[in-house]
């Protein structure tokens, strides 16, 4: 049977749940809906549902969605990551620190050019700083608790992880984790419900 974790992009992103319905909460109920016919099994971490009930009222939806998707954290301290993925984050970790030192460098050099003065421009720069300096750190990489239980789930289920994250997409190959793009989740369920497995899929 197949098995999907599912991240809170699925129904928090307008451009994915929209696939579902025009409200996240009308999405939740045609994916339940859809889900219920479906053989697969769907789960999400608690972390990650927690993190859903904080930006969406899933009051109405909470007790449909529970019966299709199971509620539970990976089993953090039976699980075995391969040693060499560490230190690749690591050093990815160390790169990135460098290259967000040396953004701030530049633009605090630019700043001092200005003779300190608080100026419109300066908010600017101040802005640029920060859109930068979150991208060299944060884009692309696993930079949250939720997104580590999404990753070891998927991880110790062998199941496809269903995000739009980009560094989980990123870090769950490396593990060897397959993905389903979420703009195409409700595609897949119909071809899984008409078929019964992801074979012969088309792109």
């Amino acid at each position: 049977m197949e098995r999907f974790v599912l991240d809170t992009s699925v129904f928090t992103n307008p451009n994915i749940f929209a696939q579902f319905g025009e409200t996240s909460q009308a999405a939740i109920g045609a994916f339940v809906a859809l889900a219920r016919q479906v053989k697969a099994q769907f789960y999400m971490p608690t972390s990650v549902y927690e993190e859903l009930g904080k930006v969406k009222d899933l009051a109405t939806v909470a007790a449909d969605f529970e019966s299709v998707v199971r509620i539970r954290s990976p089993r953090k301290f039976k699980l075995m990551i391969p040693g060499e993925i560490l230190y690749e984050f690591i050093e990815e970790v160390r790169t990135r620190i460098d290259r967000g030192l040396r953004i701030a460098e530049e633009l605090t050099k630019e700043a001092s050019q200005s003779g300190g003065v608080e100026t419109p421009d300066m908010g600017q720069l101040i802005n640029r700083l920060r859109g930068r300096y979150r991208e060299a750190l944060r884009q692309g990489i696993l930079d949250s608790k939720e997104d580590v239980d999404v990753l070891l789930l998927a991880y110790e289920l062998d199941a496809t992880l269903a995000s739009a994250d980009e560094g989980m997409r990123k870090w769950a190959d490396k593990v060897g984790i397959q993905i389903v793009s979420p703009r195409h989740l409700k595609r897949v369920l119909v071809h899984l419900e008409a078929h019964g497995n992801l074979d012969s899929i088309e792109d």
